[in-house]
């Protein structure tokens, strides 16, 4: 399999496409302003402590409490107010009003991104991520990534990491091996625990000094963690547009995981390079509610708070034999298409699909069949029923993130949250884009965008300053005029 990964760099956001055999599969944005904190780890303060939930709120100083279940509330340092430390053995089974109490400060790993109006997800299960491996300070477990299958090589890893706890010197933590380390070696796997050992060190003294709410360890940047945790053998090419960005990527890789660097590759094309590969056109596809199949049938995809729906249809497909066999052909084209369009959507939570009904019960359980073999390539963990009586197959996806849609969409007032329109964030970015795009092609004299009242305000307020940086990239100034009956997505550039 042909796969490449695509890093395209602003001041503003970083986005990253994961492309295979051609075809766009993945899509990460990791915007400057309110990235991500999946993998942070903090010192909160509990907040409110609900028994009845067993559950508590803390006050890890975002702008909405995190949440932690008593579950997730495990073997871990806790400071009390007064700064003094306390060990704390394995306790999930007890009750939320054991474990902690308003105004404890604790520390705390964050496992899901705020989403809509959820906080974010705690737990007191600290870990740290390297290229091979994790490292679980406070537990003795050593486990290996389900994706690699072959037991002589799980067996292999785990005898790796007992050598090299001895070699490098590591008394007390476990370790996860990650699926990059398949047919590693143990220099690189000592190499990875002798980095994670001192980089706890580093953060546990952090802890130990920590008075007050603050942050203790950051994960890397976008375009650093996919040099870290998105290769795998099959990937050919990783091109970033950015010759900044792609000299410190090379000097990251140099340091930490050598093997990627004969795969990096800097991309100074004129023409950008979500656009040379097809990628902006794909996330505008997937902002849309129908999907449309090749055969003619169509998809129906309906995000909402509590769940996906997806619905199969025949559309204009009409078969060529009998009624069945469009179906059932349909019904598989439909699950190539689903399985890519969860990757590319990032959708998460519980997903209820809706086939057309099959009579046949050797074409529903290859249409399932079909379904498990293409999500075994997905990185997120799912779980699935087989093809009920009508048709429907229920799943469940994790999510760690918000879904594209999400991320580059908002309730729009118009229609009372019936629809989404792009986020006056989003259609800046898309001006900027689009004025570097005019500027390569015609290189104008002078530029003036005419957009929405929305986008005009934060254009002249909040992206004031990439405003100028733009301008001093191209050389050339640029005005902006207010034209009322655009609605917050329509805008022009226009060449002065």
């Amino acid at each position: 399999m042909n796969s490449e990964i695509l890093i395209n760099m602003t001041p503003m956001e970083s986005r990253v496409a994961v492309i295979e055999n051609g075809m766009v599969q993945e899509v990460y944005l990791e915007r400057t302003e309110g990235r991500g904190i999946v993998g942070n780890i903090y010192y909160g303060k509990v907040v409110r402590v609900l028994p009845g939930m067993q559950a508590a709120f803390v006050d890890i100083g975002l702008e909405r409490a995190a949440f932690i279940h008593a579950s997730d509330i495990g073997s871990t340092k806790l400071v009390l107010s007064d700064a003094t430390q306390e060990q704390v053995a394995d306790r999930s089974e007890q009750p939320i009003s054991q474990l902690v109490r308003e105004g404890q400060l604790i520390a705390v790993q964050a496992i899901k991104d705020p989403i809509g109006s959820k906080g974010a997800r705690l737990t007191t299960h600290l870990s740290v991520p390297s290229r091979y491996l994790v490292f679980m300070p406070d537990s003795d477990h050593v486990g290996v990534s389900q994706r690699i299958e072959t037991e002589t090589e799980r067996s292999r890893l785990k005898t790796l990491i007992e050598e090299g706890k001895a070699a490098v010197g590591i008394t007390n933590g476990g370790f996860i091996v990650r699926t990059a380390a398949e047919a590693a070696g143990a220099p690189e796997i000592e190499k990875d625990m002798d980095y994670l050992r001192r980089l706890w060190r580093v953060l546990d003294e952090r802890m130990k000094k920590a008075t007050d709410i603050q942050i203790i360890y950051e994960d890397l940047p976008l375009h650093f963690r996919v040099t870290r945790d998105f290769i795998r053998p099959e990937i050919d090419k990783i091109r970033i547009d950015s010759k900044e960005v792609y000299q410190s990527t090379l000097d990251f890789v140099q340091k930490y995981t050598p093997e990627v660097e004969n795969v990096l590759e800097y991309y100074p094309g004129e023409r950008p390079i979500f656009e040379l590969f097809n990628v902006e056109d794909e996330i505008q596809k997937a902002l849309s509610r129908k999907v449309e199949l090749k055969s003619g049938g169509y998809l129906i995809m309906d995000q909402t708070e509590a769940m996906t729906t997806i619905d199969v249809n025949t559309g204009a497909f009409v078969g060529k034999r009998n009624l069945e066999e469009t179906i059932f052909k349909t019904n598989l084209e439909a699950v190539t298409a689903i399985a890519r369009q969860l990757r590319l959507r990032n959708l998460g939570g519980i997903i209820i699909i809706d086939f057309i009904d099959m009579e046949d019960t050797e074409h529903q359980r290859q249409v399932h069949r079909m379904l498990e073999k293409l999500l075994e390539r997905d990185h997120a963990k799912s779980k699935m029923t087989s093809v009920s009586e009508l048709g429907l197959v229920e799943m469940t996806r994790k999510r760690t993130r918000e879904s594209l849609e999400q991320m580059l969409t908002e309730p729009c007032p118009c229609c009372q949250a019936r629809g989404r329109l792009k986020t006056p964030q989003t259609v800046c970015y898309e001006i900027f884009r689009e004025i570097l795009r005019e500027e390569r092609a015609y290189s104008s004299n002078s530029y003036l965008v005419l957009a929405s009242q929305a986008v005009i305000d934060r254009l002249l307020d909040e992206e004031s300053a990439s405003v100028a940086d733009l301008e001093a990239f191209i050389k050339k100034p640029v005005q902006f005029r207010v034209e009322p009956i655009y609605n917050q997505e329509q805008y022009d550039v226009i060449l002065q």
